[in-house]
């Protein structure tokens, strides 16, 4: 979930301090977040209850779906900034994970329904958030309260969709819970393009007032197009799958890194050159070996954070009692613990690290992620016991996933929004775009990491919640030796 947010649930008078367009972009992100949150909440579920997938077969499948979502906007950002605009770009990605959401309620099409997912979240994600910016002036005060709302909304909308989507799907059909995960896409569609005249110029081309009928032949040549893309990348991983699928999974990483860094990398050195661009200087470079240093070991953070889709939430359907009072508490409602956490919480922190900022106690950047590191470890210890419970007494009381969940959160509290900022301070301005794809490509790796580690420890005779508490916490201490040396690469901009 998105952690940065200071305020509660936004009232009318704080929207009133702000551009118009912000309300619209509010409810579109939160509808959209509404649909991708529900669909996660139901597809390892889906895949093991309905479709018996076997559990190594569901979680690797959530694993790649979830680390193409984080791969995948760095294209539709690409494309969006040359060629289409950002508010097309998100009425595109916006229309393809509403086609995406229905198909996924037709099992043949479930490979069609996830890429379309994949795909349209990349068009979506990066330019609604760009939109935020783009309402306000160069240097007005109100752009971060702008985005704390702008935040609110995607935890609002990740709070409600298990508890709808999850209670529809599980209760009534699987298919009535996708379907009500493409309504809500949907809906932020509809809210975007209906009230799109409040947001000004944010998100237009230069010249342009509003999205035009010029604008929707290519926005419906886009939407059309993006089934053939998908149906043919499948086609494409199918024939090349034989030969990458044996290789060790080290080589699989290596050849992944190679491939999306050069896509990172050419656009920028083969793109339009800034004539008058400075070299970097000493301290840049160290900044961007600091940023690289720190993107590794959040790798080992959300590895084990993204478990909460995956094998915590099959321990919530398989290992969990969640009877109370005469009703089975669907597996899925467990989701919304992490963004009601950070609704209540977060406002906490950031007083907490406004006031430590200003003390002899301050922490740096690497050691608030060293420590959030930590504290997810201390949840997974808590999980590895509630599992031995679990195969002892056949399931454990739901206060156990209430405790985790808490820990994981405090955890992503401090790691996550300290994370962002970091790279938005620290990169070289004609590298922020691709230093924060790499931000991306580490989440993107851990999230694939999580749905195969419990295969790949198979073998090995390791219980996979205590491998997660080693090497949550043997990360977090070895970034906390390395602090020092950090804070010097980052010569002062943390």
């Amino acid at each position: 979930m998105s952690t940065i947010v200071h305020p509660a649930v936004p009232d009318a008078d704080e929207f009133e301090r702000h551009p118009p367009g912000l309300k619209v972009i509010f409810f579109t992100e939160m509808w959209e977040r509404f649909s991708y949150y529900g669909m996660r909440a139901l597809l390892v579920l889906y895949l093991v209850n309905a479709l018996h997938y076997d559990r190594k077969d569901a979680l690797e499948l959530y694993g790649i779906y979830t680390g193409l979502v984080y791969l995948t906007p760095l294209l539709g950002g690409y494309l969006a900034d040359k060629y289409l605009g950002l508010r097309q770009g998100a009425v595109i990605g916006g229309l393809i994970m509403m086609l995406g959401h229905f198909a996924m309620a037709f099992e043949p099409l479930l490979h069609l329904a996830l890429g379309l997912l994949i795909l349209g979240n990349g068009f979506f994600k990066p330019n609604t958030s760009t939109m935020v910016g783009q309402l306000y002036r160069e240097h007005d005060p109100r752009r971060d309260g702008g985005y704390t709302i702008f935040y609110m909304g995607i935890n609002l909308g990740a709070f409600f969709s298990p508890l709808v989507a999850g209670t529809l799907g599980e209760k009534l059909g699987w298919h009535w819970g996708f379907a009500s995960a493409g309504v809500g896409m949907a809906i932020g569609v509809f809210t975007l393009l209906r009230w799109q005249g409040l947001l000004g110029n944010a998100g237009l081309r230069a010249g342009q007032t509003c999205i035009d009928r010029r604008d929707w032949v290519r926005i419906l040549a886009f939407t059309a197009a993006a089934i053939p893309t998908v149906l043919g990348t499948i086609a494409l991983w199918g024939a090349v799958s034989g030969v990458i699928a044996p290789l060790p999974l080290l080589v699989k990483l290596l050849l992944g890194f190679a491939v999306i860094g050069a896509a990172l990398w050419i656009p920028t050195r083969f793109g339009s050159v800034d004539p008058d661009a400075k070299p970097l200087t000493r301290a840049d470079w160290d900044a961007i070996l600091a940023i690289c240093i720190v993107c590794f070991f959040v790798i080992f953070f959300w590895m084990g954070f993204e478990q909460a889709g995956g094998t915590m939430n099959l321990f919530a359907d398989q290992q969990t009692d969640r009877h109370a009072f005469g009703f089975e508490i669907p597996a899925s409602w467990f989701q919304s613990i992490n963004p009601l956490v950070i609704v209540l919480l977060a406002p906490a922190f950031s007083a907490l690290w406004t006031r430590l900022d200003r003390t002899r106690f301050a922490l740096s950047v690497s050691a608030k992620q060293a420590l959030g590191m930590v504290v997810l470890g201390l949840g997974f210890i808590v999980l590895a016991i509630a599992q031995g419970r679990a195969e002892k007494f056949g399931s454990v009381g739901p206060h156990w996933l209430f405790i985790v969940y808490f820990l994981h959160t405090i955890g992503e509290l401090m790691l996550s929004p300290v994370g962002l900022s970091m790279v938005s301070k620290l990169a070289p301005a004609r590298f922020a775009g691709l230093l924060m794809g790499v931000w991306m490509l580490s989440s993107a790796v851990a999230n694939y990491l999580s749905g195969t580690l419990e295969a790949m420890l198979a073998g090995s005779g390791v219980p996979l919640y205590w491998f997660l508490v080693g090497s949550s916490v043997g990360a977090g201490l070895v970034l906390l030796a390395l602090t020092p040396m950090l804070k010097k690469l980052m010569h002062g901009r943390d």
